[in-house]
């Protein structure tokens, strides 16, 4: 057996370098670095080796670096990913969060974090923590629950076996997520005779499974004997790569589609039977369809709580679920009648199977009623002499977007608002990031948009609260030449918490900064963008921001607008309950009232 000598780390990247997706270009296509001295020596050394193959990317933090990344493969559907590598300590545990955000909503994502020496020489190195009653504990230990597969490499010859499964997590339909291999320091720079083959070029197909007869007969026999069926439409359609044979499924046999927030764009917004956004921060005409009918088929939905309001949403006394869904955890929910398989396999399969059976599709009148309220919300203000609201800055953007443009956004006022209101034509124009609802998420995320997909317009939704939270990848964009679109909503604190205390009885208190124990802040966002390169405006009025965003669209560079808006209006109509438990007992009058009204839908959802 011929052998090449390398050290652990030059082994890990060119094996990497050497695994190629469908389309035959590599699967992992870089490397994010934030250099310590937990990963420079080993990993860094061997990245420099092979650049030209496998290009690293200096990002400002290790958790938005692996936000970017995240966002990259959720934007070519998982067809492709990025890593991740940090130093042990806290550039490590930075990088949770992202973990967390790609676990939840079930993303690719390689983190490498260093790791303390396998040899236990100098112990304590710098930055390690320290079980007294458990010796083979580390920092890293942290990623245990978040990842999909979790490994330490402790011999070089580990990577042998954890390389392969690694890659087998990251491309298996049913169980992709993060992937963590803590890699400890010592470890990276020690050689190993490998086998040559080890490097060979390998291809990963993306797994198509194919219903079990048995789940199969009983779904068509539900789907036969129902009366008024409803699509749930979530991310798997996307992930699948299933939008036209959804379309073509629904055409066929007159079923309405809802959307949930990962399944947004899964259908055109103004195709015929799409009645639009689901759940809590849904429409009107979707909300109603999904009350009356008697089977829901979910098709590549988890079926999260904003999805089903707390599951009080299907009220039909006769309803059943039908969960066509990869990963059989998510298809046996709620007693639903599972159909394990992947959503282009199974729809085909269905539509076969029922022939040319139809169903009455609902009256189109719910879809225009909803849409013209939609319209009201987000027309440009009549009077400028008060602040805009979300609604009316969404609708700027929307007049100023194209077909090709991707909006983008993850937390705050906005993910709801856009979820009601946004107007998608074409599949994966719309990124949400709600699973994890990562505040953060937002300015890295749309960089890796544009990176996945550089012809794509990408404008990016954030608010004061996230943008203040994490906002360094601006830089990074600016010195990348990546051009993407941000648009700063300032509603001066965390308007959508604030909204929900004082839905839930509470007082305002803490979200906004003027019912906090700082000093009322103005801080100069615009002023602040540009500080890092960016072209920046500060605007005043919805006509201003959208002379603004032409511009943004005519320029080469990224951009920043900044408007204030007001932190109380919402769009009002559509909606669903949602369970947010209020307190039993308090001194307000208005908690005790909102938990009389709590306790209300609680009997009638049960």
């Amino acid at each position: 057996m011929k052998t090449i000598r390398l050290t652990a780390a030059q082994a890990m990247v060119r094996y990497l370098a050497n695994q190629l997706n469908e389309d035959g270009v590599p699967y992992i296509a870089g490397m994010w670095a934030i250099f310590g001295h937990g990963n420079v020596a080993g990993i860094g050394e061997a990245l420099y080796g092979i650049r030209e193959e496998l290009p690293t990317y200096r990002g400002q933090n290790e958790q938005s670096m692996a936000h970017a990344a995240i966002a990259y493969a959720k934007q070519l559907g998982r067809r492709r990913a990025m890593a991740v590598t940090s130093s042990i300590g806290p550039g490590a545990l930075n990088m949770v969060t992202a973990a967390a955000l790609a676990h939840v909503n079930r993303l690719p994502v390689l983190l490498i974090p260093g790791d303390v020496f396998a040899n236990r020489g100098p112990d304590p190195v710098l930055q390690q923590i320290e079980d007294f009653g458990d010796g083979t504990m580390s920092a890293n230990d942290c990623f245990r629950p978040v990842s999909r597969y979790f490994d330490r490499i402790m011999r070089p010859e580990q990577l042998l076996t954890a390389l392969p499964r690694a890659m087998r997590t990251l491309t298996d339909p049913a169980d992709c997520g993060p992937v963590t291999l803590a890699f400890c320091q010592d470890v990276q720079a020690e050689a190993y005779d490998y086998p040559e083959s080890f490097f060979a070029r390998k291809t990963w197909r993306f797994r198509r499974p194919e219903p079990d007869v048995v789940e199969f007969e009983a779904a068509v026999e539900a789907l036969r004997a129902a009366k008024n069926p409803v699509i749930v439409a979530g991310g798997g359609v996307h992930f699948s790569g299933a939008t036209d044979t959804l379309k073509a499924f629904v055409e066929k046999h007159q079923i309405p589609v809802v959307e949930t927030q990962a399944g947004k764009s899964a259908l055109a917004w103004d195709h015929g039977l799409n009645f639009g956004p689901v759940g809590v921060t849904g429409a009107e005409s979707a909300n109603l369809v999904s009350e009356k009918a008697d089977l829901v088929i979910g098709v590549g939905t988890r079926f999260q709580d904003f999805t089903t309001g707390s599951w009080a949403l299907f009220k039909n006394p006769s309803r059943k679920i039908l969960a066509l869904n990869v990963q059989a955890y998510d298809s046996a929910k709620h007693d639903a009648i599972p159909l394990v398989a992947d959503a282009r396999i199974g729809l085909e399969k269905l539509s076969a199977a029922l022939g040319d059976h139809k169903f009455g599709a609902p009256d189109a009148g719910l879809k225009a009623s909803w849409f013209a309220k939609a319209d009201a919300v987000t027309a440009a203000p009549v009077d400028s002499n008060s602040l805009p609201t979300d609604m009316q800055v969404i609708g700027a953007v929307q007049r100023a977007s194209r077909d090709n443009t991707v909006v983008m956004c993850a937390a705050g006022t906005m993910p709801g608002e856009l979820h009601q209101l946004w107007k998608s034509k074409l599949p994966l124009s719309y990124h949400m990031e709600y699973g994890f609802s990562c505040m953060g998420y937002e300015i890295a995320g749309g960089l890796g948009i544009k990176m996945a997909e550089p012809d794509r317009d990408v404008i990016v939704m954030v608010g004061d609260g996230s943008y203040m939270m994490m906002n360094s990848e601006l830089a990074t964009a600016v010195g990348m030449g990546v051009k993407i679109t941000l648009v700063i909503t300032d509603n001066r604190g965390y308007g959508c918490i604030n909204r929900l205390q004082m839905g839930t009885g509470g007082a305002e208190f803490n979200n906004l900064y003027a019912h906090t124990n700082v000093s009322p802040m103005a801080i100069d966002f615009a002023a602040h963008a540009a500080s890092m390169g960016a072209r920046s405006h500060k605007v005043s009025s919805i006509s201003e921001l959208e002379t603004a965003l032409d511009a943004a669209r005519a320029a080469t560079e990224t951009t920043v607008i900044v408007i204030d808006t007001d932190p109380y209006p919402t769009t009002g109509a559509g909606g669903y309950w949602w369970d947010v438990a209020v307190p039993e007992v308090s001194a307000r009058k208005e908690v005790t009232q909102a938990r009389a009204a709590y306790e209300a839908a609680l009997k009638e959802r049960n």
